[in-house]
């Protein structure tokens, strides 16, 4: 058997094949760059038709955070992301507790987003049985990425051109729309971005809640540590790079929606930015996002989430810490994957978009990713600035305020969710918690590993 790095502890055992730029495509899209399909016009009618400055504010809020998460992926280069960052950096078996939240959040996520291809299919090929489509999705998703995260590389690059030429398509026919033709608001304008007498703290505290839920994903770029080139020094920036893109991206998206269509009130909240898209585009735009749609968020989307998660998921049972810990653990001869782990999700995906309410989902996705932010940042501060006391200007600003800001800001949107959303999140940690004390003995043993690092 390798040994292991004296850094992590683990022998290499994953195929190191991926770059910056392979990781920025990764987590652009994990966060969809078309989400704005799903929320926008939700987002505009909370928002008085300023879904743009959401956007702005989801971005600012989401980057203290996405700072916690590049710190800590450069001290700790490994596979398990914020399971492995609060293990190491806070406590073993609140790491595997963190670890746990993360299963509730990104297991159900390939299975919630098949779902919602399935009914947008539907929609379009009423006659096709859903369970095919959910099978046919999911198998998809499930061989490319035991194939490799290699083909998963390349499959992301074409799913995000795809994404990427219909945004730029749908920007210049809306510049056309408004500037040339005259319609919407006819000009350019501030009011997508600041209306007087409407912007107070409970609307940014409205706006945060929406816009940072659309960002959730970005941290499954630090999943890819162990298969990626020069980790300490890629993932990090790459982590950061990533949202901020995303957000010029939702930006761009949302102001010319909002100049196309300033009243917000009409907005159909399933159907809104499709529609709006059919204004300024015609049937052939709108058509064509909807199928892009089906397929990115079915297979693209699914397909990056189903990685990251995944490779959690063989982290925490090369530790033993998992039912099932030796079967989970185990790599593919051939193309250096966690396959076992990528199978059992794949199969949990089907189980998931099949007998699963979308918003029985949403909520477990919600407190899964929130909770996770929150354990992450604290992890920071408890690492860097008290255990490795950090603390002169630099070490004050990186590794205490930022940190700070960004627990506080998921801790607001944390503290406003809906009583069901913490009866289903609480109860799924108190099982983590029973399986935790059972692995750990009471929580008297860490994982062997620790100990060698």
């Amino acid at each position: 058997m390798p040994q292991g790095d004296k850094k992590t502890g683990y022998a290499q055992e994953l195929k190191r094949t991926l770059t910056f730029k392979d990781l920025v495509t990764f987590g652009l899209i994990t966060m969809l760059p078309i989400a704005p399909t799903q929320v926008y016009a939700t987002a505009s009618i909370e928002s008085y038709g300023m879904a743009p400055l959401v956007y702005l504010v989801g971005v600012i809020a989401m980057v203290f955070t996405a700072l916690s998460y590049s710190a800590m992926s450069r001290e700790f280069p490994i596979a398990g992301s914020a399971y492995s960052y609060v293990q190491r950096g806070m406590n073993p078996h609140v790491g595997f507790l963190t670890g746990w939240v993360i299963i509730m959040d990104y297991l159900i996520i390939p299975g919630m987003l098949i779902a919602f291809s399935n009914l947008w299919l539907s929609a379009i090929l009423p006659g096709v049985p859903s369970l095919l489509i959910i099978v046919l999705f999911a198998a998809i998703i499930t061989i490319v990425n035991v194939k490799g995260i290699s083909l998963t590389k390349g499959a992301s690059y074409l799913f995000l051109f795809c994404q990427l030429a219909l945004i730029a398509i749908f920007i210049i026919c809306g510049i056309k729309f408004v500037l040339m033709d005259g319609h919407g608001m006819g000009s350019l304008s501030l009011e997508p971005f600041y209306q007087p007498g409407k912007i107070d703290f409970g609307f940014i505290a409205t706006a945060a809640s929406i816009a940072v839920l659309g960002f959730i994903g970005f941290d499954s770029i630090s999943t890819l540590s162990e298969e990626t080139k020069n980790p300490t020094r890629t993932v990090g920036p790459s982590v950061v790079a990533s949202l901020v893109l995303i957000g010029l991206l939702f930006l761009g998206q949302s102001y010319t929606a909002s100049l196309a269509h300033p009243d917000y009130s009409n907005l159909d909240p399933g159907m809104g930015y499709f529609n709006i898209i059919r204004e300024v585009g015609g049937d052939a735009l709108y058509y064509a996002f909807i199928i892009v749609g089906v397929v990115s968020v079915g297979i693209a989307n699914a397909l990056t989430v189903q990685s990251a998660i995944s490779r959690v998921i063989f982290s925490m049972s090369r530790d033993g810490l998992l039912p099932l810990s030796g079967f989970l653990s185990k790599i593919h001869p051939r193309y250096q994957t966690p396959a076992n782990a990528t199978i059992f999700v794949g199969f949990t995906s089907i189980v998931v978009a099949l007998f699963l309410s979308l918003d029985f989902l949403a909520k477990l996705v919600n407190f899964g990713a929130m909770t996770t932010y929150m354990l992450l940042n604290l992890s920071v501060i408890t690492y860097f600035f008290i255990r490795k006391k950090q603390r002169g200007l630099k070490g004050i600003i990186r590794y205490l305020i930022s940190p700070l800001i960004g627990f506080g800001v998921v801790a607001f949107i944390w503290s406003g969710f809906d009583p069901m959303t913490y009866y289903i999140g609480f109860t799924w940690l108190f099982i983590g918690i029973i399986i935790g004390a059972i692995k750990s003995k009471g929580y008297k043993e860490v994982p062997p590993v620790l100990g060698d690092v």
